[in-house]
């Protein structure tokens, strides 16, 4: 499994990032959580808020930040 925060690494996008790093601790899964940052790449994918999360290439949230039980419910 791959989520990517995408992001300019603004205070919110950070927090994003540390509640999917949470979320798969607590699960106990395998997840990669990666960290977009480059804007040409984040609006090719027609993200125009920050932050914004993906999992398996889709969109899941943009323009806020999720929590942690959120993004569990999107990985189980």
């Amino acid at each position: 499994m791959r989520i990517e925060v995408l992001g300019t690494g603004c205070p919110k996008c950070k927090a994003t990032v540390a509640n999917a790093q949470k979320a798969v601790a607590e699960l106990g899964i395998q997840a990669e959580v990666v960290k977009i940052e480059d804007l040409m790449e984040i609006a090719s994918r027609g993200v125009m808020m920050t932050p914004a999360v993906v999992v398996d290439g889709e969109v899941k949230v943009v323009g806020k930040i999720p929590t942690v039980d959120e993004i569990k419910k999107w990985l189980s």
